[in-house]
């Protein structure tokens, strides 16, 4: 995994390129969030400290009403805010416990289902991304968090740019995973892509979950983990949600609108970018494209900025909980040049 960080304007643009993105837990198959599979010793450790981890099924959920819809949340942790919008078919207790236990250390996390999903209420409005970034706004103001971290994967990261364009008063910084500017400047996903991701919403069966795997784990990790069985959350999410979230995503990455590419010069708060350079659902070049746009720069010369190579991604994960608690990533590993 690569890091890179620039200074625009008083503010810092991150990006993070990791070598593998091994995704967040779904309704469809999708896995809880390992910002890079590090080395083995790692994992093992990891392993022992299974104990120490956060059980965030075990925090109860609350209920609060938001325009046309009652929102499910849940609330732990301590400091300034920092909000999780969930991704496609996710349940907001999809996220790694590892990645909730440090941020609730030194954060009021927040973390909540979309419209539709789990024991969040579809509501009357149709679904649409923007749509879904003013449900985001009314649950802060339903809460009284006047200035939050955002922090948004694959669909969410869609969510969390509008949120940032419509209500930027309300983003202290952007946390952007897997993310995309869409349109006609983005990087679609591949014919096949889409297709395997169409037939795993559209049908589901036992092929379709393997072929999942082919879209959303690099095939170095599926060889080296053969017995892995997708696992399933305990909240659920029904096929017209996520038949409505499928297309919404696709509709974000056609090329026969604008998207939201050239509005991204007008965000001017911390940003941190995280791609998988092996990433085919939302392909690594969105996220540079998303970072050059916010920095206002179309510079792409390379010796202009710092990389540190990273090998474990626990360090990653607490970069992440770094950058928003003080605009900056410490990661304790060598330089790269």
């Amino acid at each position: 995994m690569y890091y890179r960080s620039r200074r625009i304007k008083g503010h810092n643009v991150i990006i993070v390129s990791i070598f593998s993105l091994v995704l967040i837990t779904s309704s469809f198959g999708i896995m809880t969030i390992h910002y890079a599979y590090g080395q083995a010793s790692q994992a093992s450790s990891d392993k022992n400290n299974n104990a120490n981890l956060l059980n965030v099924q075990n925090i109860p959920a609350k209920k609060i009403h938001v325009g046309d819809i009652d929102i499910a949340y849940k609330v732990f942790g301590k400091a300034d805010p920092i909000l999780l919008i969930s991704g496609s078919g996710l349940v907001m207790d999809a996220s790694d416990p590892s990645v909730l236990r440090d941020l609730s250390s030194n954060h009021t996390v927040i973390i909540f289902d979309n419209r539709g999903v789990g024991n969040t209420t579809a509501g009357t409005k149709p679904f649409s991304i923007i749509q879904f970034a003013k449900d985001t706004a009314g649950l802060l103001d339903t809460l009284k968090i006047q200035k939050a971290d955002v922090l948004g994967f694959s669909m969410a990261s869609f969510i969390t740019q509008e949120l940032a364009f419509l209500h930027p008063e309300k983003v202290n910084r952007l946390i952007l995973l897997a993310a995309s500017c869409g349109g006609k400047e983005g990087i679609p996903q591949s014919p096949e892509v889409v297709k395997i991701l169409s037939s795993v919403v559209n049908n589901n069966t036992l092929q379709d979950q393997e072929k999942l795997l082919s879209v959303t784990y690099p095939l170095t990790w599926i060889k080296s983990h053969p017995n892995f069985t997708v696992p399933q959350p305990k909240e659920a999410i029904s096929a017209s949600t996520l038949k409505q979230q499928f297309n919404i995503v696709e509709e974000w990455f056609t090329t026969n609108w604008s998207g939201v590419c050239s509005h991204l010069s007008k965000i001017s708060i911390p940003t941190l970018v995280i791609t998988g350079t092996e990433d085919v659902s939302v392909p690594a070049a969105n996220s540079l494209i998303i970072a050059e746009k916010i920095t206002g720069s179309a510079c792409t010369d390379q010796g202009s900025w710092t990389w540190t190579n990273v090998s474990i991604y626990r360090e990653t994960q607490q970069g992440i909980a770094n950058f928003s608690y003080n605009n900056n990533i410490q990661l304790n590993t060598p330089g790269r040049g």
